[in-house]
């Protein structure tokens, strides 16, 4: 309960503006956040553009927080946007496949085993950015194909038919890391 009580006083204290407790609130859920980021972005740096920009959005509808609800998750949305934001303004030009709109039951072919987090995440940020998005969006924040077809402006066709080709791929890699470990070993 001393955490909550802790993290309501810091959120207050940020929707009063007062800089130290924006700096605190920052160092709290800067490297959660972080690989947020990461797992949106193509590289590093592109992740802590997200982030800086995802903190400054975070720092101006604070005030917006009614205290109902995880704060962690109202941050967490707040940098998916600003990810999805910024995929839009730099990737328009990435076409989704609108010729896939029909694909069979999807399989669920779960990327298992012992890999190391930071290889995935690496795997991950290899997936072409529209291939990357719809991924996330579904496997890891759990949006229905509606809702993504929704966010991205596709049709649910075409994000069923990205995540397909994305775990197809990503599957691929992984089995490619883990012949190369198991080689070297």
């Amino acid at each position: 309960m001393y955490l909550v009580d802790r993290l309501h006083k810091i959120v207050r204290a940020c929707q009063e503006k007062k800089p130290g407790a924006q700096r605190e609130l920052y160092d709290m859920f800067k490297s959660r956040m972080l690989g947020i980021c990461l797992r949106y972005s193509g590289n590093y740096d592109d992740a802590e553009d997200i982030l800086q920009e995802g903190f400054l959005k975070v720092f101006e509808k604070i005030h917006q927080f009614a205290f109902k609800g995880a704060f962690e998750g109202w941050i967490r949305k707040i940098m998916v946007n600003t990810a999805l934001e910024k995929y839009r303004l730099h990737y328009r030009q990435v076409s989704f496949n609108e010729s896939m709109t029909e694909i069979e039951d999807e399989q669920e072919n779960e990327i298992a085993g012992d890999i190391d987090i930071h290889e995935l995440v690496k795997i991950i940020q290899e997936l072409s950015p529209r291939y990357r998005i719809v991924f996330n969006l579904y496997v890891l924040e759990g949006y229905s194909h509606k809702e993504i077809s929704e966010m991205l402006q596709i049709s649910e066709g075409t994000s069923k038919s990205n995540l397909s080709r994305a775990r197809t791929i990503l599957q691929e890699k992984v089995n490619k890391y883990y012949f190369k470990s198991v080689q070297t070993s």
